[in-house]
């Protein structure tokens, strides 16, 4: 035992930041589980009434993937000012393509899906990324669950996927965070996605559709209020079997992230911060009972982040969540300033 250490203090400690720790991580798989799962249904004899929009700007490496994840001749690809083939390579693929006016204030995304939205006439509209890819039967799934439950305005929360070794290591952990702050079933605005936002055309026009948001950092949960505030219909639901979305760059995702929560409400980003930093206790606190002699109670607080983190993994890559935190920690940080200080985001190419 080393002077100035009092073993009962450190053991307190431990237990105190274990607790903390469990309790972060259990609200944040409460906030997860809580929104209704979408599940497949029997393919009918014909297609949904829907039409999809992937608005696009330089991706020429993931356009393909993504069309192809949908039925023939069901996607529009609107080419925002892309440089690298884009355009050409979503044709290829089997998608109708339409080039985005100049922004002119507006903000890409938004311009562009706006642009899509005014040349189709189908009942439904799914907007949706170009990282992402589909099973087959989602759209027959997302229209039904839509059309049984009376809803206007679905965004679902797909399977989250790292683009690296890296990532792919650290993000159910951020994702883990991401909903210790966010409860979709409770603020259905803080849920709602862009990445994946399906919408029956007519409530979509008369709320104004993307042309009332054009001008907004975060259009996704603008919409989602235009929604409420006209009394329609939304839900978030969570499809991790009929879809996946692959992130790209997660530090400029979590930058992104803490700016979208300041804009949202700073309780979400203030609490995943706080979520964040009694992780981070966890190599102190374990690092002192070891110090203090306290050997079995140290390994058992040593595969404690592994245990509470297993249901976001779901594999051997649990045994990373400890020092995931660690390389987690300095995004968040950098997020939450950015946030704070109104610092604008690179994102695409593009200042927002």
């Amino acid at each position: 035992m080393l002077d100035g250490f009092d073993p009962g203090l450190s053991l307190w400690v431990a237990v105190g930041v274990g607790v903390v720790m469990a309790a972060f991580l259990i609200l944040a798989r409460r906030h997860y589980l809580a929104m209704p799962k979408l599940a497949p249904v029997r393919k009918s004899d014909g297609a949904p009434d829907c039409m999809v929009i992937i608005p696009a700007r330089n991706e020429a490496a993931e356009i393909a993937g993504a069309v192809r994840s949908f039925p023939h001749d069901t996607v529009i690809v609107v080419d925002d000012q892309s440089s690298d083939g884009t355009a050409e390579i979503a044709r290829e693929a089997g998608a109708g393509v339409l080039k985005a006016p100049e922004p002119k204030g507006a903000m890409g995304k938004a311009n562009a899906c706006a642009a899509g939205a005014r040349v189709l006439t189908s009942k439904w509209i799914l907007f949706t990324d170009a990282d992402t890819r589909f099973e087959p039967g989602f759209l027959d799934a997302a229209v039904a669950c839509a059309e049984a439950n009376g809803l206007a305005f679905v965004s679902v929360y797909l399977r989250p996927e790292g683009d690296s070794w890296g990532a792919r290591m650290a993000l159910p952990l951020a994702v883990a965070l991401y909903f210790c702050g966010v409860s979709p079933r409770a603020d259905a605005q803080a849920g709602f996605n862009g990445q994946c936002v399906l919408v029956r055309r007519s409530a979509y026009e008369f709320v104004g559709g993307h042309s009332a948001v054009l001008t907004g950092r975060i259009e996704d949960v603008k919409l989602a209020a235009l929604a409420e505030r006209h009394r329609l219909t939304l839900a978030t639901l969570r499809g991790p079997e009929l879809g996946r979305v692959r992130f790209r760059g997660l530090w400029r995702t979590i930058e992104r992230s803490g700016a979208r929560f300041m804009l949202l409400n700073p309780w979400i980003g203030l609490t995943s911060l706080s979520a964040a930093l009694s992780l981070a206790l966890w190599a102190p606190a374990a690092a002192w009972l070891w110090m203090d002699g306290e050997r079995i109670a140290a390994g058992a607080f040593a595969i404690l982040p592994m245990a509470l983190a297993w249901s976001w993994y779901r594999s051997w890559r649990a045994v990373a969540a400890p020092v995931a935190i660690y390389f987690l920690l300095p995004m968040i940080v950098n997020g939450f300033l950015a946030a704070l200080t109104g610092r604008r985001v690179e994102w695409k190419g593009r200042t927002i």
